[in-house]
């Protein structure tokens, strides 16, 4: 795992324990919900 991957992902991590601190939970998870469905559908576009 390179040192740029492990970054992501602790910030992924951070940002996630910050939104249930300021109680943005549920925003956050539509917005990952709606980047992973639109990648799926540009990778079926473009394949």
């Amino acid at each position: 795992m390179s040192v740029k991957s492990t970054i992501y992902k602790v910030l992924r991590i951070w940002n996630d324990v910050d939104a249930v601190r300021k109680g943005k939970i549920g925003r956050r998870v539509g917005r990952r919900a709606a980047g992973k469905a639109t990648g799926k559908i540009m990778r079926k576009l473009f394949k």
